[in-house]
């Protein structure tokens, strides 16, 4: 995955998830939080973790040039969480997200890696808008969400999730 970009910040790496990571992906989709608002992608081994970042994380970056990156605090190389650039199915636009471990929540590093992928999808892939979808009771989300500058306009579903979800949107800078 050498070829496609890494950013960083004033505390974090965040560079593209890679099958090293795959213990660092059982532990994080296996949180209480990620099941209960991003679901459960029945991954209960390091196997099923690798074949995830395969067939899920990684053919994206293959097509488009972007996805779901690792979040890495800069001081200590501990992979804290993630951040992407979704291309979901039943979504007219990109739809950022991220997640976290629950230890690393509420210091600021959800913000500070969303703020530099949003950058990223406008001025690196020149993304025309972005969008952002989340649960209607993950208020931590939709407080991100706005923080970044989406503008809420409306619910939606997605294929295969009868959820309805609140979607954001925000348009590339002029």
């Amino acid at each position: 995955m050498g070829r496609y970009k890494t950013y960083i910040t004033t505390r974090l790496l965040i560079r593209p998830v890679q099958i090293e990571d795959a213990d660092f992906i059982l532990a994080l989709l296996n949180t209480e939080k990620f099941i209960q608002y991003i679901g459960d992608r029945n991954v209960r081994s390091i196997e099923d973790a690798e074949k995830y970042i395969r067939d899920k994380m990684s053919g994206q970056f293959e097509r488009l040039g972007f996805g779901n990156y690792a979040v890495i605090r800069k001081e200590d190389h501990k992979r804290i969480g993630t951040v992407g650039l979704y291309d979901r199915e039943g979504l007219d636009a990109v739809d950022i997200g991220f997640a976290f471990l629950p230890e690393y929540e509420g210091q600021g590093y959800a913000l500070e890696a969303a703020e530099k992928i949003l950058h990223a999808a406008f001025y690196d892939f020149n993304l025309p808008f972005v969008c952002a979808i989340t649960t209607k009771d993950n208020y931590a989300s939709q407080k991100l969400i706005e923080k970044l500058g989406l503008k809420y306009i409306g619910t939606t579903e997605i294929p295969n999730d009868d959820e309805e979800l609140l979607l954001y949107e925000l348009k590339k800078p002029d």
